[in-house]
């Protein structure tokens, strides 16, 4: 997950956070879909990531991933 947020275009100490939350909180078919998300790679910000999560359609995956990076890149949660 780390990996996969780092090839988005998220910063190092940004997506271990993230993954740490998301993995813990997401199911493993969620993480799945993630993964194979066309595209991510091309992100290049953390605001074109997650549209590209929401065009995914799934509510839990939106919530857990905006939040994980609202907290994270706050510094709320490290």
């Amino acid at each position: 997950m780390r990996t996969g947020l780092i090839n988005a275009g998220l910063s190092r100490p940004l997506a271990a956070c993230m993954a740490e939350r998301m993995v813990d909180r997401l199911s493993l078919a969620q993480l799945m879909r993630l993964a194979d998300l066309p595209k991510a790679r091309q992100a290049e910000s953390l605001d074109r990531f997650l549209r590209r999560v929401r065009a995914l359609g799934d509510p839990e995956i939106l919530s857990v991933t905006s939040s994980s990076a609202a907290l994270c890149a706050t510094g709320l949660v490290r």
